[in-house]
């Protein structure tokens, strides 16, 4: 996904049990994909002082990347490992008081997020002098100490960038959009071990030019009422979809010591070096829309 601080942005990849997805703001609490559209409007004023009532308040716009393997979705659930229990741990060991988070969008477990947009409210409270009002903290401090308690659990989520907002500001409702990325693994050998819980393995051979054609009629404002989910709670199933398509890309990261080499065996067959993987053809799958259905991008 992509956007701009205008757009509250997030990202996310699903794992090798579902195909990835991404959200500029990050998708609802589907497969991550369902986000009711905003009836407030699109602007939004991104502060660079603190803009609240309470001068002892401050609202940060905060991005978070994140893996989501070990994580039972983003919202908070009770007895379960959250993007957002953990995150509210974190910046109540920062400040010393319990904060709520809220994200821009949702996402269900084994989703991963390239940037999911949050916003938190912060009182700062001086720890030597209790009731002390003192100025809130910056931007670049809330970022360095939240990812200090962060990585001293299990290390996969991170804060990426942090930004004052006015005390009206909401990461869900100021989203202009949400984009999600499907990386899907086309070929018969097994999934490598460095792409498990990153990428959907297909065996058959995927057709790159059917697969275009099929994005293209589903691109524009349509009635999406067969790519929800039984659950979605959507008032209404229009929505529009501002892209899908379908492009191929490198498969794997690039090592210099593991390139493809193509050796002569004994038998005069020519075949990769003795170590050496055969690569998938990977394909990316791109949805970008302001808000999604329940399950819309999976289904689709």
């Amino acid at each position: 996904m992509t956007g701009n601080l205008q757009s509250a942005r997030d990202r996310a990849f699903e794992s090798s049990e579902r195909p990835s997805k991404i959200a500029k703001s990050e998708c609802s609490g589907d497969e991550g994909e369902a986000e009711e559209e905003s009836q407030q409007p699109p602007e939004l004023g991104i502060a660079s002082r603190p803009m609240n009532q309470n001068p002892r308040v401050q609202r940060y716009l905060i991005a978070i990347e994140y893996i989501g393997t070990r994580f039972s979705g983003s919202q908070k659930q009770p007895n379960c490992r959250t993007v957002v229990g953990v995150l509210e741990e974190a910046f109540h060991k920062f400040i010393g008081q319990p904060v709520s988070v809220f994200c821009s969008s949702r996402t269900d477990a084994g989703v991963h997020a390239l940037s999911n947009v949050c916003h938190v409210d912060v009182e700062r409270i001086s720890k030597r002098k209790p009731g002390a009002v003192l100025e809130p903290h910056e931007p670049q401090v809330v970022r360095r100490a939240v990812n200090h308690f962060l990585q001293k659990s299990e290390g996969d989520i991170s804060v990426i960038d942090v930004r004052c907002v006015p005390a009206d500001f909401h990461a869900r409702y100021r989203a202009c959009e949400r984009t999600y990325f499907y990386r899907l693994f086309s070929g018969p050998e097994p999934l490598s071990t460095f792409e498990k819980e990153r990428a959907w393995h297909v065996t058959e051979e995927l057709n790159l030019v059917s697969m275009e054609e099929a994005c293209k009629v589903l691109i524009g404002e349509h009635d999406f009422s067969s790519f929800r989910a039984s659950g979605c709670q959507a008032n209404s199933p229009i929505r529009t979809l501002d892209k899908l398509n379908v492009s191929e890309v490198v498969s794997s990261p690039y090592f210099p010591s593991m390139v493809e080499r193509r050796v002569e065996s004994m038998n005069g067959v020519t075949d990769l070096g003795f170590g050496m993987r055969k690569k998938h053809r990977c394909l990316v799958v791109t949805a970008r829309a302001r808000s999604f259905l329940y399950h819309q991008v999976g289904f689709m």
